[in-house]
C-alpha cells in the first residue's frame, strides 16, 4: 500500500495495511484529516490532522490519536473524528485539550501511552528506532508488574523524588511480588528484589523522559533519586578450570542422552561469546563458512559481523540442515527455533557445580579470556560484536592472570631485597 495514498478507510483496507521501515499514515478519502497510522511494529491507530489556532497555512499542524484499531472499529473512529474535526471548525483545539488532560493522567495511563507511542530507543547508535519486540514485551511487562501495582493509582504530577525512592525500596523488598495463574499449567510469577528494582527503575526513568518530551511532566524525578542503580560487582566470568568443568558436564549429559541441540548451543555460547538468542535463533543464511564469519541480521546493536573460531566452525559443519527449516537448531515440534535450553541449562550448571552461572556468563568469559591472553580490546570487541570500544572496556580489568604472575615475579625480587638477600645471577646459580 503506497504511503500517503487516500482511500476510503474500511476494515479490509486497514487490515491490509502492512508495516514499513518507518511509520506512515493512510488518509481517508471520505473525511478530510482522518487516517490510520501504521507503526513499524505493525500497531495501528486512528488519527486526525488539522491546523490549530483557527487554521491557515501559518497555524501549527497537529496530529492527534483518536484510538487504537481494535479498540475502535473504522466506523466508530470515523464518528469520533467527525466530532473532533467539527470542534476544530469552531475554534477548538483537541490536541491542546488532551495535553491539559495528560497533566492529570495517572501512572497506569502513562504506561498505556508509553506502550503505544514511547517504546523507541532513546540514545546510542539506534536512537529513534523502535525497540525490538522482545525488548518491548519485557519492558512493558516489568512496568505493569511493578509500577502499576505500587504507583498506578497516582497522578503523574504526584510522583516526585520521594515517591520514586520509596518505590525502588518497595520493589527491592518484594512488595510487588505476585503469582498469577493465566491458564492451564501457565503462571506469571513476579518476585521483585534488588535486580528487578534496578531494571524497572531504568524503565521508569525512560517513561518519565518520554513524558517530559511530550509535555506531560516538567522533569524526570528518577534523575535525582538516590537509589542503588548498580550492584558495583565485577562482571562474573569463568576461569579456564571452571570452563573445563562445564565441558565435562556437557559431555556427561550427552552420554546420558540429553538433547544434543541444547548441549551444542551451550558449547557454541562458550566458543563464540554470542548472546543467548543469537545462537538459539541462528539461521543457515547467517553463517559464512568460506570466510569463517557469522553475519547476524538482527542483534541488540543491529546488523553484526562476528569472526568465528575454527573450533566453532567445525561444530557447525557437523550439523545437518533440516529440510524446510531456516534455523540451524529448529524446534523439535512445530516451526521456529529450538527453545529447550531453558530446561537443560540448569542441569548443565548443576552437574558442573557452577550455581548462578548463566548463558551470558559465557559471553563474559570469552571477553575475559581474550583480554587476559593479551588480545587487544578492539579485537575482543570485534569477536563480541560490540558497537563501541566503551562496551569492551569492562573487560580491561580482568587481565589478571598474566599480571598476577608478573606481580609474583616482581614481588619475590622486592621481598628478597627487603630481606637483605643478594639477587640471583641466574636460575641455576647455587648458594654455598
Amino acid at each position: 500500500m503506497a504511503k500517503g495514498k487516500q482511500l476510503r478507510l474500511t476494515k479490509r483496507v486497514v487490515d491490509a495495511a502492512e508495516p514499513s521501515e518507518s511509520r506512515y499514515v493512510v488518509w481517508d478519502s471520505e473525511l478530510s484529516g482522518f487516517g490510520i497510522r501504521i507503526e513499524v511494529s505493525g500497531a495501528k491507530a486512528f488519527v486526525i490532522r488539522y491546523r490549530a489556532a483557527g487554521g491557515g497555512r501559518t497555524a501549527p499542524q497537529r496530529l492527534v490519536t483518536v484510538g487504537k484499531f481494535g479498540n475502535l472499529t473504522v466506523d466508530e473512529a470515523r464518528k469520533q473524528a467527525k466530532v473532533l474535526l467539527g470542534g476544530v471548525a469552531v475554534g477548538e483545539d483537541p490536541g491542546d485539550e488532551r495535553r491539559t488532560k495528560r497533566t492529570e493522567m495517572k501512572m497506569n495511563g502513562l504506561i498505556d501511552l508509553y506502550e503505544e507511542d514511547g517504546c523507541y530507543i532513546q540514545r546510542g547508535k539506534r536512537q529513534g528506532e523502535p525497540m525490538k519486540e522482545r525488548t518491548k514485551t519485557y519492558t512493558i511487562a516489568r512496568l505493569r508488574h511493578h509500577v502499576v501495582p505500587l504507583l498506578g493509582h497516582k497522578r503523574v504530577t504526584e510522583v516526585g523524588i520521594p515517591e520514586i525512592e520509596r518505590f525502588f525500596r518497595d520493589v527491592a523488598a518484594g512488595k510487588s511480588r505476585s503469582d498469577t495463574k493465566i491458564g492451564p499449567r501457565r503462571r506469571i510469577v513476579v518476585r521483585g528484589g534488588d535486580g528487578a528494582a534496578r531494571k524497572v527503575f531504568r524503565d521508569l526513568s525512560a517513561v518519565f523522559s518520554f513524558a517530559c518530551r511530550h509535555g506531560i511532566v516538567q522533569n524526570n524525578p528518577c534523575e535525582k533519586a538516590v537509589v542503588k542503580k548498580t550492584d558495583h560487582q565485577r562482571t562474573r566470568f569463568l576461569t579456564l578450570d571452571e570452563v573445563a568443568l562445564l565441558g565435562a558436564a556437557c559431555d556427561a549429559l550427552e552420554a546420558e542422552g540429553v538433547n544434543i541441540k541444547a548441549l551444542t548451543i551451550a558449547r557454541l555460547w562458550a566458543l563464540t561469546g554470542c548472546r543467548r538468542q543469537e545462537i538459539a535463533e541462528l539461521k543457515w543464511s547467517e553463517i559464512d563458512f568460506e570466510r569463517g564469519l557469522l553475519i547476524l541480521d538482527d542483534t541488540k546493536t543491529g546488523k553484526s559481523i562476528r569472526p568465528l573460531a575454527a573450533v566453532a566452525l567445525e561444530i557447525l559443519k557437523t550439523i545437518a540442515p533440516i529440510e524446510g527449516s531456516a534455523f540451524v537448531f529448529p524446534a523439535d515440534r512445530g516451526e521456529g527455533h529450538f527453545q529447550g535450553t531453558k530446561t537443560i541449562w540448569p542441569k548443565i550448571i548443576k552437574k558442573a557445580g557452577l550455581p548462578g552461572v548463566t548463558p551470558h556468563t559465557l559471553r563474559h568469559t570469552l571477553g575475559a579470556t581474550a583480554t587476559s591472553s593479551g588480545e587487544a580490546l578492539a579485537l575482543t570487541g570485534a569477536i563480541l560484536g560490540h558497537a563501541s570500544l566503551r562496551s569492551t572496556m569492562i573487560y580491561a580489568h580482568v587481565q589478571h592472570d598474566p599480571s598476577r604472575k608478573a606481580a609474583d615475579r616482581v614481588g619475590r625480587k622486592i621481598a628478597a631485597a627487603l630481606a637483605g638477600k643478594p639477587p640471583l645471577a641466574g636460575r641455576n646459580r647455587k648458594t654455598a
